[in-house]
Order: structure tokens, then sequence, then C-alpha cells
């Protein structure tokens, strides 16, 4: 899917990483997945998502340091500066739960919107069973044991 013309004419506000893990939700199921993406959306400052989702297909790899910049360069010109802040979700085929590498991703993407300088929502992961928040605190504390 790469709009939200599905939902309802008013779009959720997202307040809360509850409320984006609805939206995602509300846009990803049934789970089940062929191959392994990022799902990049835009959220205003109000908290409105922005109707378009990006995809980047065939995600397989976290990006390197060069990878990040380069990333991190098209954000900013993608990204509003004025409030707008982006939600990221990574999706995969398989079950269980987070895998190294879906980690690594996380890290990744939260690095990448640092240097952007662009306000990060909890980034997201699902494959076919399951839908799961990936807090940056949680990363950090996995780092440290």
């Amino acid at each position: 899917m790469d709009d939200m013309d599905d939902m309802d004419e008013s779009p959720p506000v997202i307040r809360t990483q509850a409320d984006l893990e609805q939206l995602w939700r509300t846009l990803m199921e049934p789970l089940g997945f062929t191959r392994t993406s990022v799902w990049m959306m835009l959220i205003d400052a109000e908290g409105a998502p922005v109707r378009q989702l990006v995809e980047i297909d065939e995600a397989h790899d976290p990006p390197d340091t060069d990878e990040r910049e380069g990333f991190a360069d098209l954000l900013r010109e993608l990204v509003p500066d004025d409030g707008h802040r982006i939600a990221f979700l990574r999706t995969r085929p398989g079950r269980g739960g987070l895998t190294r590498k879906d980690r690594r991703w996380a890290q990744a993407l939260y690095a990448t919107a640092r240097s952007a300088g662009i306000a990060c929502e909890v980034v997201h992961v699902a494959n076919d069973a399951r839908l799961v928040p990936v807090p940056l605190d949680e990363l950090a504390l996995r780092r440290s044991a």
C-alpha cells in the first residue's frame, strides 16, 4: 500500500506511540510480507499523517555509514522544516520476535533521522505474525547489557 486513500476522510491524529502503532496496523493488516521493505510516513506538526507513504523495497541489510548520509540528505529534501516528523516501519517475511537485523535497522533509522535533524517517531517492525515498536531506549539498554 502506498497511500492512505482507503482511510476515513479525516486522518487520525498521531499523539502517542500507541496511535502510531494502530495506524501502522490499519495500513498493514493482514500481516504477511513476501519481501523486506522500509516504509516512511510523514506526520505534520498537528499530528496528521501525510496521505502518501514511501516504500524502500528490498531493504535487506541496514545502510552503512555512507548510505545513511545519503539517506539523511534525502530526508532533508523530503521533510518540510515546519514541525513535520518521520515514522518508519520495517516489514519482512517470517515469524518470531525481533531479530538482530531488525534492531540494527531500527538503530540505523533513528541515526539517520537524527543526522538529518528530523524528529523521529518510535520505529516499528512487522513480520508475518507481529507488529511491534522498537523504542530507542530499548536499543540503548541492549547495547549496554
